[in-house]
């Protein structure tokens, strides 16, 4: 690899190779509604 002292400004997207949707944090906050569900419902039984 060539030393160069140049820098490389790259996006976030591109850097990441692709979109990032937000959908993670619907998807654990989903999870997170359902686990306490079912604990409720192990405590109530």
């Amino acid at each position: 690899m060539a030393e160069n002292d140049e820098t490389i400004h790259v996006s976030t997207e591109r850097a990441r190779a692709g979109a990032t949707p937000h959908m993670t944090r619907y998807v654990l906050g989903f999870g997170l509604a359902l686990v306490i569900i079912a604990f409720a419902v192990i405590l109530w039984f």
